[in-house]
């Protein structure tokens, strides 16, 4: 049942390729992704990551960090979806972004990130409307016009981890700015070992 899944790839110094293995956990998880024919449905995508029970040890495989800027890692893909898991050092944070036409549900992992909600004023600049610690077994789903930003706001040792799905996969988004009404329309790199966007 896995026919439109493609493992993910990691790429070493010489471009070669090396196909990695998924837990049990995140088969049944992949499963039931494989299985959508339109958008996951937030209640959908909820339960999911609730019954998946994924771990840490789930995800070793495609835990790999940048010091730069947090890393995207896929786990795999269909038409439906990307299952990744990204990787964040202290201190860094994804922009302040939607999911236009996507729902996005995550999994923290290792670590504990902090999201940061925010509503747009009469004025079309954004402005933060809340602010959580979300620790280790905590998820969250959103999706289409909501806006938040993700940060890893631990202490420089601690890193984070969180397991994320967009559905369908996030294409385009729009990013904000705390200065401006400027609203930009960002395409995240979805295999790029550097981690750019969402």
């Amino acid at each position: 049942m896995l026919a439109n899944w493609r493992a993910a790839q990691s790429w070493t110094n010489d471009s070669t390729m090396a196909t990695r293995t998924i837990s049990q956990k995140l088969r049944t998880l992949v499963d039931y992704l494989d299985g959508l024919t339109e958008r996951a449905t937030i209640d959908g995508l909820d339960a999911q990551l609730r019954a998946a029970n994924v771990s840490i040890d789930d995800v070793a495989a495609f835990v790999r960090f940048n010091d730069h800027r947090y890393l995207r890692n896929l786990v795999c893909e269909g038409p439906w979806y990307h299952l990744l898991v990204l990787c964040w050092k202290s201190g860094q944070r994804s922009p302040i972004h939607n999911h236009a036409g996507s729902t996005c549900g995550f999994k923290v992992l290792k670590g504990e990130v902090t999201e940061t909600r925010f509503d747009m004023t009469p004025a079309k600049i954004v402005h933060p409307v809340s602010t959580h610690p979300l620790p280790a077994g905590e998820l969250a789903v959103t999706q289409d016009a909501d806006i938040h930003q993700m940060s890893n706001l631990q202490a420089p040792s601690l890193d984070v981890v969180t397991l994320h799905i967009y559905s369908p996969p996030l294409f385009r988004m729009d990013t904000y700015s705390l200065t401006d009404s400027k609203v930009s329309d960002f395409r995240p790199m979805v295999l790029e070992s550097a981690g750019s966007g969402i």
